[in-house]
């Protein structure tokens, strides 16, 4: 080991200085040279706390005894002792000992100093190294144990890596064998899939068999066997498989096989269903053909008797009927033969029965409506019953169960047709309508999926109908008749709107106007009816009363509307309507003239007899069902008062367009467009003409003195300049006078005249407001014609006037006195 100096020496020995030069490095240069981490100064910490506790060599003992002699240095202490060395024992108390380390014989010369002291030296050197060669063979003992443990790794790593080799393999051909296996398994399950999927496919060919050899069973109560229909149903199968499968070998084969097989079953099912119903039909014949069988036991043979099989053939006819709409082509023939056999039957027992029924109601001598009420009634039981009876057993095939039907309804209508062709009463046609209609709206009101319209009888029978058999719709039955007798009232209609509308001459009673208002003022019960009571509600109105005041045109008019309104359909009856309101507005027009012709005031009655059925027949157009949309008849009389009111506003309100506006009907053109303008027209020139006629009496001598001084004034403004023009006052017909006297003069026109006038329109027209339009529009044309005749006054004669005319307020207030 080196013998350079350690740094850190050891305290407690003294140390003398020799000759021999040594490189010095203090603290503070070796601290700087090498710095030590915090983790190194805690190892040196460490290393010196058990250094300073290590105990003293073996090889040095200390003597306890004191001799003279300066002992040697005391390297480590006693155990125990502190680690710094103790210091030099003084020489009195120093003595020799046997340590290898006391010279043998005292020192005497420096040399043998020198070498005792090296050896001391070497000693004390020796001795500071003993901690690290311990440390240094325990660290080689830990690095001998490491290369131990080490070896014994990579031996356990090389047994580890054997054993993983032979897991691997192990797991590879574990591996192999379960893929091996997997494969097998798939293979084994593809097989097993294959084998049913064969045997699956191979039972349609096999049912074949089973097939024909129940069909090849003989006796006809084959078809009431549990395992019928399951074959049956079985074959439909495997027709249905073979045909989405064509392409398997003899498919071809065994599909027209199978089909044979179904022929066969579904002929089976239609030979018991034919015998099963002859027979019965043999058997309820004989009892019906016997004497004394009440209703009740005809209805029980010819429907609870029926019934009773049911239970039995409607499986069968349920299973034909199913496989003639599956294969037309093959079994519908079936199916019809089973229908044919079945309406034969049902028709010979029920044709005898049906006539006798139809001679009871004596078809010739019945009245018409009656005729039909009943008639009608009992075939729709009829064919109720029948229809009932018919789904019990099938449920197909209601075209020709209609026909069916309806050749039972034709024993009744060739009897009743031409009494309705021939009859020429409206009422009695409508009745029949009534009649039939009351009995097909019965039927849709039972149908959810045909809703009807609010207020409509009419049926529309163009709709499609639905498949399979649902409920009877005996509309389809009655529709025949139903159209015969609504051709027969439209044609009846026409010439009665011909002959008592459009030709119609008017009687000297009709034209009694107003004796015939006059007349009618004592009260009158409200059960005097003189027509037919059943008015259409679109014409219960309360403008509509009194009609025995009415001209006979207008009352005819909407007499014919009314009956028509509920029993023809909507296109016909607004030509109708718009052809019956033309020509009552041509009648009335044309009767104005001859009530002026008769009656002692002229134009008034004339007029007044014009705007009363005007506003009425206006009244009545406005309230036609003419479009889907307005279907509510309007039941406020204010709509006449706002007619007329609206017809005689003096603003742009007398064009058409606004006119129609202020009517509440929409702008445009339409059917009744030109009717309802002709209306307007001529009420607008009625009520103008009563106007007129009403101002002209108390006004007339007012204006024609008016002109007369205005004509006058003219005149003076022609004279020249130098001549003398005459003055107004001074004129014998303008003096104060005459002025004052047309004063009173229109005073006593308006309390003798326009009272009588203002009575006469309340006798025509009745309603206060509709009376207070005309009067309002009377009282304005009188201010302002008055008006004209103030202006002129006001200023003449020295203002003497003034206190003579009326004041424009004075004279409304006047006139509404008068005329209320």
């Amino acid at each position: 080991m080196s013998k350079a100096p350690v740094p850190h020496r050891r305290a407690g020995i003294p140390v003398t200085s020799t000759p021999r030069p040594k490189p010095q490095f203090t603290i503070e240069e070796w601290e700087a040279k090498a710095p030590l981490s915090d983790l190194a100064l805690k190892s040196v910490a460490v290393v010196k706390s058990a250094s300073e506790k290590t105990p003293l060599p073996l090889k040095i003992s200390v003597n306890e005894d004191e001799s003279s002699r300066p002992s040697t240095p005391n390297l480590r202490g006693k155990v125990g002792s502190v680690s710094r060395p103790s210091t030099p024992v003084p020489a009195s108390t120093r003595q020799f000992a046997s340590h290898a380390l006391h010279p043998k014989q005292p020192v005497q010369t420096p040399q043998q100093f020198y070498d005792w002291f090296a050896q001391i030296d070497k000693s004390v050197a020796h001795s500071q190294e003993a901690h690290f060669r311990a440390h240094v063979a325990v660290v080689s003992e830990h690095l001998n144990t490491a290369d131990t443990l080490i070896e014994r790794i990579d031996e356990v790593d090389r047994e580890v890596s054997g054993l993983l080799e032979g897991w691997r393999s192990v797991e590879e051909g574990g591996k192999n064998l379960k893929d091996a296996c997997e494969r097998l398994l798939e293979e084994r399950d593809r097989l097993l899939e294959l084998t049913d999927e064969i045997g699956a496919r191979l039972e349609y060919f096999q049912e074949l068999e089973h097939a024909m050899r129940m069909l090849n069973h003989p006796g006809e109560s084959l078809v009431l066997q549990t395992d019928f229909l399951y074959m049956v149903e079985r074959v439909d199968i495997c027709i249905d498989y073979l045909k989405a499968h064509r392409y398997y070998r003899e498919a071809e084969i065994y599909l027209l096989r199978f089909q044979q097989c179904m022929t066969r079953a579904m002929t089976l099912i239609r030979m018991f269903f034919v015998g099963s119903l002859r027979a019965l039909t043999a058997d309820v014949s004989r009892r019906l053909s016997e004497k004394d069988v009440s209703s009740t036991a005809q209805m029980h043979l010819l429907y609870t008797r029926f019934r009773s099989v049911t239970s039995q053939l409607s499986p069968l006819l349920s299973e034909l009927e199913r496989r003639a709409e599956a294969h037309p082509e093959d079994l519908s023939a079936l199916l019809s033969e089973c229908h044919s056999a079945y309406f034969a039957a049902r028709k010979g027992l029920l044709v005898g029965r049906l006539m006798e029924e139809i001679r009871g109601l004596d078809p010739a001598h019945t009245e018409l409506v009656e005729l039909t009420n009943a008639g009608c009634t009992y075939l729709k039981h009829l064919c109720t019953d029948e229809f009932n009876l018919y789904r019990e057993f099938f449920n197909s095939g209601e075209d020709q169960l209609y026909t069916y039907l309806e050749n039972l309804c034709d024993y009744l209508y060739d009897d009743l047709r031409p009494r309705i062709l021939h009859e020429t009463r409206l009422t009695t046609l409508c009745e029949v309508c009534t009649v039939l209609q009351a009995l097909m709206v019965l039927d849709v009101a039972e149908l959810a999926e045909e809703p009807t319209d609010d207020g409509n009888l009419i049926v529309d029978f163009d709709q499609p109908k639905s498949k399979g058999l649902g409920q009877l719709h005996i509309s389809h039955l009655l529709q025949m008749v139903l159209q015969d007798a609504q051709t027969r009232l439209f044609f009846k209609a026409q010439s009665v709107i011909q002959a008592e509308i459009r030709y119609y001459t008017p009687k000297p009673e009709d034209l009694a106007y107003p004796d015939k208002l006059i007349a009618m003022r004592k009260p009158v019960s409200q059960y005097e009816i003189k027509e037919k009571d059943s008015v259409s509600q679109l014409f219960q109105l309360p403008s509509l009363d009194k009609k025995e005041t009415w001209f006979p045109t207008l009352e005819k008019t909407v007499w014919v509307l009314s009956q028509l309104h509920d029993f023809v359909k909507p296109a016909i009856f607004e030509d109708i309507a718009h052809e019956a309101v033309s020509f009552c507005r041509q009648s009335l027009v044309t009767s104005s003239n001859l009530v002026e012709q008769r009656s002692s005031t002229g134009v008034l009655d004339g007029q007044l007899f014009l705007v009363r059925h005007l506003l009425v027949l206006k009244e009545v157009a406005n309230n036609l069902d003419y479009t889907p949309k307005d279907t509510e008849p309007r039941s406020d009389i204010g709509g006449m008062t706002d007619t007329l009111a609206s017809v005689l506003n003096r603003t742009t309100a007398l064009l058409p367009d606004a006119l129609f506006a202020s009517l509440g009907m929409p702008r445009g053109h339409d059917t009744f467009s030109d009717s309802r303008h002709d209306i307007d027209q001529d009420l607008k020139r009625a009520c103008q003409e009563v106007i007129s006629f009403c101002v002209r009496l108390p006004c007339e001598p007012l204006r024609e003195w008016v002109d007369r001084v205005q004509a006058f004034n003219d005149a003076r403004i022609s004279f020249s300049p130098g001549s003398q023009a005459p003055l107004l006052t001074e004129q014998e017909w303008a003096k104060h006078a005459i002025a004052e006297n047309l004063h009173q003069v229109f005073i006593e026109a308006c309390e003798r005249d326009l009272r009588s006038f203002v009575t006469k329109l309340r006798l025509y027209l009745e309603d206060d407001r509709t009376v207070s339009v005309l009067v309002t529009h009377i009282e304005e044309a009188i201010i302002d014609a008055y008006l004209k005749f103030r202006n002129v006054v006001w200023n003449m004669y020295a203002g003497a006037m003034k206190t003579v005319v009326f004041s424009q307020d004075g004279l409304r207030d006047y006139l509404k006195s008068v005329c209320n």
